[in-house]
């Protein structure tokens, strides 16, 4: 890296129930890449690159979508990673700026989603074929396979470890989920704005003991966009009062430690979500304790407690105490996740790590309106795909 990478506009579109709106995937791409373009003020001739993220659609979608913004011939890069595609895509366009090769460079995610739970990533039903195949033969190992859907097995399986572990209780776990819907309320773009009480949390329907429905993240349709700019193009621009600046960004994969132990909560990602974190840290100079802000991955709740540990918020097995103390809501130590989250704004995947830059530079520029968290300078993007990959980035105005 030989520059800083600053963020200068962003858009999102209103994430939806699969099905709830006849648009396709490149009309999503279209309304949120035209709605970062309107952000930062600048045309779509002054983009060099696009690195464009998506999971459920073809191979050269992304070509189908930005070709709705322009068709100027630059270089369309199709990314997927998981459940971190868009994260991925951010990545690439802030290494694109940083290491000089571009001035200016979208990031854009979208999905347009099937109802229901997500398979087990084996399309073709071969199952020892598919690329979690590792991570669910570890599962198996220890608790079996069952009838739910296996991506919430996975992390269910996670949460009966944590609280055999460590004595975090089911009323710690939903009280993840009652915090994320509270937020949502106050987030237009979010797929449900509903308020619950942690008694309905817990009470709703059992997904994979002890996640209850409330507790996971929805299927979804949505676009999200970002364009990351160099120092000269900010000032050539005049976009200094737009910009955020990318302190710091980590890419991690898994290493054997994420399979050595036979354990769930490893398998899910704590370990990569950690070694993310440390490199990002390092990077920016910053820690846990500079943050003000944080939007993470809380595809279950349970990734939202193993989050807190592996970015440094509390020590392993003290995040369900930190969920229940408030510490991590309005008045509390940290805002985490003011946009709802996965849980309650939706987790369209090619989406998801994009919008969340989105909703974090809303925050710096004190531009989030009823969410909006006071005097937030610092914020944590942490996106995170199973198979696997974790992106942490560090966000500074």
């Amino acid at each position: 890296m030989t520059g800083t990478a600053f963020v200068v506009g962003v858009g999102t579109t209103k994430f939806e129930k699969p099905g709830s709106r006849a648009w396709q995937y490149w009309e999503m791409a279209k309304e949120a890449g035209g709605a970062a373009l309107a952000d930062a003020g600048i045309g779509y001739d002054l983009v060099e690159q696009a690195a464009v993220g998506h999971c459920h659609q073809s191979s050269t979608a992304a070509q189908r979508a930005v070709y709705e913004l322009g068709r100027t011939g630059i270089p369309v890069y199709n990314v997927n990673n998981n459940c971190a595609t868009g994260s991925t895509a951010l990545a690439m366009a802030r290494r694109f700026v940083a290491s000089g090769a571009d001035d200016c460079v979208l990031a854009l995610g979208f999905e347009k989603m099937a109802k229901g739970a997500l398979g087990a990533g084996a399309d073709s039903g071969d199952f020892a074929a598919s690329p979690v195949a590792r991570h669910y033969g570890i599962m198996a190992a220890r608790h079996g396979f069952a009838a739910t859907p296996p991506t919430a097995q996975l992390f269910g399986n996670a949460a009966r470890e944590h609280m055999e572990r460590y004595g975090t209780t089911r009323e710690q776990l939903a009280a993840v989920g009652e915090k994320n819907h509270r937020h949502s309320a106050a987030n237009p773009r979010a797929q449900f704005q509903d308020v619950y009480t942690l008694r309905d949390v817990l009470g709703s329907r059992t997904v994979h003991d002890p996640l209850t429905k409330l507790q996971c993240s929805p299927t979804s349709d949505g676009a999200a966009a970002a364009l990351v700019a160099s120092e000269r193009f900010v000032r050539a621009h005049g976009l200094q009062g737009r910009a955020v600046e990318i302190a710091g960004q980590a890419l991690a994969t898994d290493t054997e430690e994420t399979f050595a132990s036979g354990s769930c909560i490893d398998v899910v990602g704590r370990p990569l979500s950690r070694a993310a974190a440390g490199r990002a840290y390092r990077e920016s100079g910053l820690g846990i304790e500079d943050v003000d802000v944080v939007e993470l991955h809380d595809c279950f709740s349970v990734n939202e407690l193993l989050t807190y540990e592996a970015l440094g918020m509390c020590a392993e097995g003290d995040s369900g105490e930190l969920a229940a103390s408030g510490a991590t809501t309005y008045g509390g130590r940290w805002v985490v996740n003011p946009s709802g989250g996965l849980i309650s704004k939706g987790h369209p995947l090619g989406a998801t790590g994009i919008a969340q830059c989105a909703e974090l530079v809303w925050q710096l520029r004190g531009e989030a309106g009823g969410r909006q968290v006071a005097d937030a300078r610092v914020g944590l993007a942490h996106n995170i795909g199973l198979g696997g990959a974790a992106v942490v980035t560090l966000l500074r105005r």
